[in-house]
């Protein structure tokens, strides 16, 4: 859905890119009366965002202080550094980050305004206190109300617009983008500024290959969208791009369910939303842990701990094809399948392992738990059990006979090493009568990635030497100047609020 007015060029501020940043940006420009239009590479809006869990992670909020939580952003920057290696955290921008962090709880306010619903606050050790907003009753509620303001506030949202080039005039101030709309050529200008928040570029075998690891080029993005658009257009502005080599992944995630997620399901906006917003606020905890369990089935990745005891990673074919332990190596195999995708299977003995804690499959941290038991029953897509080696791999399209053949040459090497890692004790001889467990398909993603533009505190963006470049702001993945925001929540907190912060800042607010 669109509400543009091609014929009309002229603005005060342009954003480049409709999800949670470039919505975010857009409104709150809108709301300090600025004539704003949001131009969007795909039909509809949403980025990554869109398709996230949606949490928001932030300290001093509302919501914690009716819940007794006394915290302190100051704080929250201190534990921030905690989730990330050593190595990864040593790149941070400190400054910006805690800056970043002190203005997030305004933005929650901001959004509630807006009708945005909360619950929580959720821990997430090694935060010291709970600080995890999740919002209700998922992503596509960011979307939908912001969305609803920016027409509110007489914002224009043009899908199927793709920016081409950032226009300058004699100075190198930055006046305006050159796009192409159904495939025409257009012009348009910004009295302001010009707003990137086209997202990350974990989908851009071409950045990656350049800034990370050429061997992770065939490695997907989360979002099959998310090229880099944004990042390319600063570097011809003369941007500093920081952090480019740091991205969250590769890891093993199962593929998508091809039926919309129960939340999807739910109203997203107007009055339903915010009533069922106050509902789920008195819900029961052991209510809501069930709701972000059917989340994290969809979202989150296989543990590690799973390969560490015993499951085999097959191909298709049936075909063990790497050394389940080795990161990044494994995922790097994965990507090289066919169609990229495998599978694991679990025997008896890891079924039952990973029926209860402390063994689980998939996990938000002290939040909610997934296992054999809650795959099977909420992701059958991905996860089917049978007490015939033959029936599971019919299931899925695989060689029974590979598949057997895979699982006892494995059996007989791991007997071989005096660790049995399917727990027969030696016993090779016969994989039948025993319970099987297959999930999959998976594939190798990149969550994310950290590199993005040098900017200040206005979320201006700095060129090499540290100068403002005038006229060009960048938000959300586009702008991260240098931060590491690893953690559950803090990605969606910077996008709402860099967007909320730079809508002002353009306005001269």
């Amino acid at each position: 859905m669109t509400s543009d007015r091609p014929g009309d060029h002229q603005f005060d501020v342009i954003v480049c890119g409709a999800g949670g940043s470039g919505l975010a940006a857009a409104v709150a420009a809108a709301q300090c009366g600025g004539r704003v239009v949001v131009l969007e590479k795909q039909p509809q809006p949403g980025g990554t965002t869109g398709i996230a869990v949606g949490s928001f992670t932030a300290a001093g909020t509302s919501l914690q202080r009716a819940a007794g939580i006394v915290d302190d952003p100051r704080d929250h920057a201190e534990d921030a550094g905690k989730f990330a290696r050593a190595e990864i955290e040593a790149r941070n921008n400190e400054p910006l980050r805690a800056w970043f962090l002190a203005e997030a709880a305004a933005t929650i306010e901001w959004l509630e305004s807006l009708g945005v619903s909360f619950v929580g606050p959720s821990p997430e050790p090694p935060n010291r206190v709970a600080r995890m907003h999740n919002v209700v009753p998922g992503a596509k509620a960011y979307i939908a109300a912001l969305q609803l303001a920016l027409r509110r506030a007489g914002g224009q949202l043009l899908c199927d617009c793709d920016v081409r080039q950032l226009l300058r005039d004699d100075d190198g101030r930055v006046v305006g983008v050159r796009a192409t709309h159904n495939g025409q050529p257009l012009h348009y200008s910004a009295q302001r500024g010009v707003i990137l928040a086209a997202g990350d570029y974990a989908n851009s075998p071409q950045l990656i290959a350049e800034h990370n690891d050429a061997r992770f080029a065939a490695i997907e993005g989360i979002n099959p969208f998310a090229t880099g658009d944004g990042h390319r257009l600063a570097e011809t502005a003369g941007a500093r791009l920081l952090n480019m080599g740091v991205a969250y992944g590769p890891e093993l995630r199962f593929v998508p369910s091809s039926q919309r997620p129960f939340q999807q399901w739910l109203p997203v906006g107007g009055f339903s939303a915010r009533a069922m917003g106050a509902v789920a606020r008195r819900l029961p905890t052991f209510v809501m842990r069930a709701m972000i369990k059917r989340l994290l089935v969809t979202w989150q990745h296989p543990e590690n701990a799973l390969f560490d005891d015993g499951a085999v990673l097959v191909n298709r074919r049936g075909e063990r094809f790497v050394d389940e332990r080795r990161w990044p190596e494994r995922e790097i195999a994965v990507a090289q399948q066919p169609e990229k995708v495998a599978y694991i299977v679990l025997d008896e003995r890891l079924i039952e392992r990973y029926s209860r804690w402390p063994h689980f499959i998939s996990t938000a941290p002290d939040i909610a738990y997934a296992y054999t038991a809650d795959y099977l029953r909420l992701r059958p897509d991905v996860a089917v059990s049978a007490d015939s080696l033959g029936v599971l791999a019919t299931a899925r399209g695989i060689d029974a006979s590979a598949l057997a053949a895979t699982l006892q040459t494995f059996n007989a090497y791991a007997a071989g090493m005096c660790d049995d890692l399917f727990g027969r004790s030696g016993d090779t001889a016969s994989l039948a009568g025993r319970r099987w467990m297959l999930l999959g398909p998976l594939k190798a993603y990149f969550t994310t990635t950290e590199g993005g533009a040098a900017i200040n505190r206005r979320l201006e963006v700095l060129d090499a030497s540290g100068d403002v470049i005038p006229g060009l702001y960048a938000v959300g993945q586009n702008g991260l100047g240098g931060m590491i925001l690893w953690g559950h929540g803090l990605h969606i907190a910077w996008a709402m609020t860099s967007g909320r912060l730079a809508g002002q800042f353009v306005m001269g607010e």
